[in-house]
């Protein structure tokens, strides 16, 4: 079933710096320390009992006049010490070891404990980044446990339109989020090479092979009317070689063996879609087939399995699931009265399968059109009664994209007969452009893929506005070749010299970058990092118009210049996770 396992590259690793992990510490980080040594110490002093063990949560605060960072932990603790929130605050103020870095600490409101911290500790976060370079931003969370990400596995029925290109940026920044955030990471291709759909693209390029095109006589009724089935059709018939990831098939060039084109057919179209996808920068570990799941009986043991777990009942010539006794709405078919299996059947088994693989999440990413199996696979599972968790797998269910140019929406690709390709867009717009936009967005929300403004190199394109930053930066530092400036810890800059009220929110938006990672990891939602580094160009952008950076004060345009080469070094660790290159000119 498993096709083949790519070894990691430098060329093909999600972030090839990451190998190495190194876990940052933030001044989230810091303040929950100082908290947890806090309770400890009230633990000790019996003024909390000592079973006690409360979440400490520590946010940033969205008012400066309220600090940087703030907790709840004291109306946490009021009900089981039987102490007034404010009182309960004050207990932890008084029990809390000192910090450098912080420079006030108040209560406020119902029982809130806010932190300011001195300006040496917000200007450290740049000596923090230009130390860790590309590994700034990584964790350790995941150490140790294993997460697979499926995605794309589109039909090998045609070439791969933009939804599954939207499948493909979401699932790639997810497998490059669950890298920097130390997990061990496989990104997964299930190509669904059973069915009807199969049936259909063989009798297609037969068709073709026998000289009738979709207009004609004799066309089948649902047959697939693009170009490229005719391509399919020209290189079966010229005895053509195909080398597919599992096999090599050479075409058979007999315009009346249905089985033989239907296997060319399949496997030149797993082909395409493999170039389309490397040429969207997405690399697989493993390709798993459906027909496998039949091949090697494991459809068959899964219903078996079901069977004998007595979650199974016979009516109407059918054997049907207990859905509902796990949340769905009905119970559901599993072989229909003709013995054929309907579709959710293998999905259930190619679950169990990745269970006994041993991942401990599992992360499958979709068109919304799959939302009906989510439950249905789940239930599958949870009736095995094999220790599954009943939220497993996690789904990430994209939306529709819809594709505009001059202003109105474009449906239809000469090569695919009926839907935009991935390849139209990359074509378009370039491969940074597209990844970028498809995605920046939240996946549960529709998409308008504007194609002028991702072709255009103004402000108003997100991505280009991103890599000008980047750029900008570079140029700048380019110029500085003949001054010999650089930094390093031995020749570091004063840095409490940013006082400029644009400088501290660039370092208040560097420190938050590895909480956005970790963030976007946990929640499986890339977008929150395409929002976070074009936020920080902006931020950037106006402090690079409003304050000079190249000044005559030696020691301050030195700040100045860690400071932009820290945010030079954010962005491209934020476009390399988006999988978007981070030009040095532009």
């Amino acid at each position: 079933m498993l096709l083949g396992k790519r070894k990691d590259s430098e060329d093909n690793c999600w972030f090839p710096s990451l190998k190495l992990q190194s876990y940052l510490t933030t001044m989230k980080d810091v303040i929950a320390e100082l908290l947890s040594q806090t309770i400890e110490q009230l633990k000790s002093a019996a003024i909390i009992p000592a079973e006690l063990s409360p979440r400490i949560n520590v946010d940033r605060t969205r008012d400066k006049s309220h600090g940087d960072l703030a907790t709840n932990l004291a109306m946490m603790l009021a009900k089981p010490v039987g102490k007034p929130p404010r009182e309960v605050a004050q207990l932890i103020i008084d029990h809390m070891p000192t910090s450098a870095s912080v420079a006030k600490i108040e209560i406020a409101g119902p029982g809130f404990i806010n932190f300011y911290l001195n300006e040496g500790a917000a200007s450290a976060i740049v000596e923090t980044v230009l130390t860790q370079g590309d590994k700034f931003g990584c964790s350790d969370i995941g150490k140790g446990r294993k997460v697979q990400v499926e995605f794309v596995s589109a039909n090998p029925t045609g070439p791969l339109h933009v939804g599954h290109g939207r499948g493909a940026a979401v699932g790639d920044t997810l497998c490059r989020l669950m890298t920097a955030t130390g997990w061990e990471t496989t990104a997964e291709f299930y190509y669904n090479d059973a069915g009807n759909q199969i049936n259909n693209l063989g009798v297609s390029t037969q068709a073709r092979c026998q000289g009738i095109a979709p207009d004609q006589a004799g066309w089948p009724e649902d047959g697939y009317r693009g170009d490229y089935i005719q391509d399919v059709a020209t290189a079966y018939m010229a005895g053509e070689t195909i080398v597919a990831e599992d096999k090599q098939v050479t075409g058979a060039a007999d315009a009346d063996n249905l089985a033989a084109i239907t296997e060319f057919a399949v496997a030149y179209l797993r082909r395409e879609q493999d170039l389309d996808l490397k040429a969207f920068g997405v690399h697989f570990d493993v390709f798993s087939l459906e027909s496998a799941l039949y091949a090697e009986g494991k459809v068959e043991q899964v219903v078996a399995d079901l069977v004998a777990s007595g979650n199974t009942y016979e009516k109407d010539d059918a054997l049907w699931l207990k859905t509902t006794d796990f949340g769905d709405d009905k119970d559901r078919v599993m072989r229909k009265s003709d013995g054929g299996y309907t579709y959710f059947v293998p999905d259930v088994a190619y679950h169990k399968e990745k269970w006994q693989r041993g991942f401990s999440r599992v992360i499958n990413e979709q068109g919304a059109d799959h939302h009906s199996t989510v439950t249905r696979v789940r239930a599958g599972l949870q009736a095995l009664d094999v220790g599954i968790p009943s939220g497993w797998p996690e789904y990430v269910l994209h939306q529709m994209v819809m594709v505009m140019r001059g202003g109105e929406e474009v449906k239809l690709s000469k090569r695919a007969g009926s839907y935009i390709t991935i390849r139209d867009l990359i074509d378009e717009v370039g491969k940074d452009a597209t990844r970028y936009f498809l995605a920046a967005r939240s996946p549960n929300s529709q998409l308008t893929f504007d194609i002028d403004l991702a072709r255009s190199q103004s402000n108003d394109n997100p991505v280009y506005y991103i890599q000008y930053a980047h750029a900008r930066i570079c140029s700048m530092m380019a110029k500085l070749d003949g001054l010999g400036w650089s930094w390093s810890k031995e020749t570091e800059s004063d840095l409490t010299l940013l006082t400029e009220d644009a400088e501290k929110a660039l370092l208040k938006r560097l420190t938050a970058f590895p909480e956005y990672v970790s963030k976007a990891a946990n929640s499986a939602e890339p977008h929150v990092i395409a929002n976070y580094i074009y936020d920080l160009a902006g931020e950037f952008h106006s402090c690079y118009n409003a304050h000079k950076t190249l000044v005559e004060d030696e020691a301050l345009r030195n700040a100045r210049l860690a400071l932009s080469a820290a945010v030079r070094q954010v962005l491209s660790n934020g476009l390399t996770l988006l999988g978007v290159s981070s030009p040095e000119q532009m």
